[in-house]
């Protein structure tokens, strides 16, 4: 019995030095995301038309919804296009993902992008979506852009990967998801 007590010790002191990477995630992403959309509020109510709120793509003006069925933005550059893409058209887009601060990476862990280093738009390859392929909040974002414009994406767990793991596994349930996405072209 002495010896099962003193594995059961071991095995604890083990588990104790391993740091988690994404201590608290769900309730963090909760809080940032309920202190993004009060202060973006904040922003608009104040006449700063770079930030928008904008509602999920597939609810309507008149339904009740939550924060979390909307996603947030901010205007970086205002593009010269008129029009904007359909659910049904293809994109062709630069973009970098990244994930709140977390233990090993304190700007957020960029998770996935369409160039290397620093962004420069003349020697970037744009990469092309469809985008009734993409997550929600991607979806909402792109058929409100237009050719041209470049925005800071905050895209809320329930409109990105949910509460469970991505795909790729890299990105933790839970998880808001925040973009820097330039509209290049579309097409049908």
């Amino acid at each position: 019995m002495l010896l099962g007590i003193l594995t059961l010790f071991t095995a604890c002191s083990e588990d104790n030095d391993e740091v988690e990477e994404y201590p608290d995630w769900q309730d963090k992403n909760e809080s940032y995301w309920e202190n993004l959309y009060n202060s973006t509020q904040q922003k608009i109510s104040a006449g700063d038309a770079s930030w928008r709120i904008i509602r999920k793509y597939s609810y309507s003006d008149d339904m009740n919804i939550n924060k979390d069925d909307n996603i947030i933005v901010h205007i970086v550059k205002q593009g010269e296009g008129t029009e904007s893409p359909f659910i049904t058209d293809s994109v062709k887009v630069h973009y970098q993902g990244k994930l709140l601060p977390s233990t090993s990476y304190p700007s957020g862990y960029i998770f996935d992008s369409s160039w290397t280093g620093t962004f420069n738009p003349a020697t970037a390859n744009p990469v092309k979506f469809l985008t009734g392929s993409l997550i929600d909040g991607w979806k909402t974002a792109l058929i409100n852009m237009h050719a041209g414009d470049r925005w800071e994406i905050y895209v809320p767990y329930k409109l990105g990967y949910g509460t469970s793991e991505s795909s790729s596994s890299t990105i933790p349930p839970y998880s808001t998801l925040i973009f820097d996405v330039t509209l290049v072209d579309f097409w049908q």
